[in-house]
């Protein structure tokens, strides 16, 4: 029997419109264990300083602390931690990238391709780079049952494209895509590789090097740890010859009056004052991760979104979208027929329900889906058969509240 996670998040004992909280948004962001929380504050309240910055004992400590956070996502990675650049969020990897290597690499003629169920994340900065320079932006679209269109694949992956950007999970379907095939695709034409792995890297085993990706993007507080802490991957002979994406304190070697040499990687990425206390709660989310297992947390999340759409396909006016597919984890996106997304959420929520309800950054989609918006429920290991439950009961409950019964 699987441990009483809910023992370690103090949240997920609490109350929400009167009632105990079922909490299901965890693709937007995860709940904190007690040992993250310990973990900030054993950082602010013991070592705060500013790292690489001093040689008295509180910035050494504070070094230490960082880098060793370097260290134990390089570890977790199978990365060398020269090659794990800190940023804010998946958001900002995906943005370093698009600006520090697409607008220097690409030219007119050139192309990049991605899929039609990219975050916004990892979209609208390809827009802006194939707008400036020159290049062309095209998009794979989806089978019958959510996937990629393997047709769709090998016609558009060609020797003009020269950046592959692709997310590994669908952060609306839950769809798991093969990235390590379409890695060595995109290297068989010359092009890189660029991966959003903000809804994988929490739920799956992500190993670079098996994957062989270019790039590899995360958040930390999808998985555990604080908002405002993020991961780049890039593998080490590109990030060396790309320029920084931003300038200022610590990232320089020598700064003269009208000339700068740059610091090695990663300092070279990582301008001003970092977020150290993220770090910190990163390197606990990853202990606290690791001592649950992957196993595990592929097993719970399995039972939880098997359970819940064939629960929810017990509903009539209920349609569900990308549930048709194995290789799926983590998410059931749906719509109540004749009421908004919206509507259902609030009706939800006023029940302890917390789901996402909008067009989830993923409007291209919703507009291939043929949806302004969805409702979706999203599980981590710590979710239960009984917030599915209470999922399923409030969902019952949305077309009569709205008197459509």
């Amino acid at each position: 029997m699987d441990k009483n996670f809910l023992n370690d998040f103090p949240i997920l004992h609490s109350r929400m419109n009167g009632h105990p909280i079922a909490y299901l948004d965890n693709s937007a962001t995860t709940q904190k264990p007690e040992s993250v929380v310990r973990s900030i504050c054993g950082y602010y309240g013991g070592c705060n300083a500013n790292p690489h910055r001093g040689v008295y004992e509180l910035s050494v400590k504070a070094t230490k602390v960082y880098e060793n956070a370097r260290i134990k996502v390089a570890k977790f990675l199978n990365a060398k931690p020269q090659e794990i650049i800190f940023t804010k969020n998946a958001t900002e990897s995906l943005n370093l990238v698009a600006y520090s290597y697409g607008l220097n690499n690409l030219r007119g003629g050139d192309e990049i391709l991605i899929t039609i169920a990219e975050h916004h994340s990892n979209l609208v900065p390809w827009q802006r780079v194939a707008k400036a320079t020159g290049a062309t932006l095209n998009y794979i679209y989806l089978a019958a049952d959510g996937n990629l269109s393997a047709e769709e694949i090998d016609k558009k992956l060609t020797r003009r494209t020269k950046i592959l950007a692709v997310t590994q999970i669908s952060n609306v379907l839950g769809i798991v895509n093969d990235v390590k095939t379409l890695a060595a695709k995109a290297h068989e034409v010359g092009a890189i590789i660029v991966v959003d792995g903000a809804q994988s890297v929490p739920h799956i085993p992500v190993d670079v090097q098996d994957l062989d990706a270019d790039f590899l993007a995360f958040s930390g507080h999808k998985m555990l740890s604080p908002m405002g802490i993020g991961v780049l991957y890039g593998k080490k002979k590109i990030l060396d010859a790309m320029p920084p994406f931003l300038s200022g304190g610590d990232m320089i070697e020598y700064v003269e009056e009208q000339e700068t040499t740059f610091a090695e990687l990663p300092q070279k990425f990582e301008a001003g004052t970092q977020n150290v206390g993220g770090a910190a709660g990163l390197t606990a989310a990853i202990d606290y991760v690791q001592s649950v297992g992957f196993d595990t947390i592929e097993r719970i999340e399995h039972d939880l979104t098997t359970y819940a759409i064939a629960e929810l396909k017990k509903i009539p006016y209920v349609e569900l979208y990308g549930c048709d597919v194995e290789n799926k984890i983590g998410i059931v996106t749906f719509n109540v027929k004749d009421v908004h997304p919206h509507d259902v959420a609030t009706i939800l929520d006023a029940e302890g329900v917390a789901i996402r309800a909008g067009h989830h950054c993923a409007q291209p989609l919703m507009k291939y889906l043929g949806q302004n918006s969805t409702c979706r429920a999203s599980f981590y290991f710590y979710n239960t058969r009984r917030d599915i439950e209470r999922l399923i009961e409030a969902v019952q409950k949305v077309r009569s509240v709205m008197r459509l019964n």
